[in-house]
């Protein structure tokens, strides 16, 4: 909307003052959906066995502090969720999957890099 009215106003030939960064709204974050563990890929399967027996872990960053700054997941301290790789196969790099681990117990997917989360229930 703001869009088109930049446009409409532009070729009126209005002023158009840039918006101020803290009056940009970041985009909401998207709906965590569910997902059986049972649905979930091999590896990510395997990643949430090591999170529930604590490790060992394959990767230095496994058990890092998710901050969960755009706020996709549910609100909690910061310190509760913890991250884990997911090995994604022909991937050289850590790649975009991951467990995240709530303290409570709560286990969550994501295979996108944190943009989309699911859920894992058992």
């Amino acid at each position: 909307m703001i869009a088109r009215a930049l446009l409409a106003c532009a070729a009126l030939g209005c002023a158009v003052a840039a918006i101020p960064a803290s009056a940009q709204k970041a985009p909401a974050p998207a709906a965590v959906v569910d997902v059986r563990l049972a649905d979930l890929p091999l590896e990510a399967r395997q990643a949430v066995a090591l999170v529930r027996k604590a490790g060992p872990y394959p990767y230095a960053r496994d058990g890092a502090v998710f901050v969960n700054r755009e706020g996709a997941l549910p609100r909690q301290k910061r310190g509760y969720y913890r991250e884990y790789t997911v090995k994604t196969p022909g991937e050289r790099t850590r790649g975009a999957r991951r467990i995240v681990a709530g303290s409570g117990g709560d286990l969550y997917y994501t295979d996108d890099h944190y943009n989309h989360f699911r859920r894992i229930l058992e």
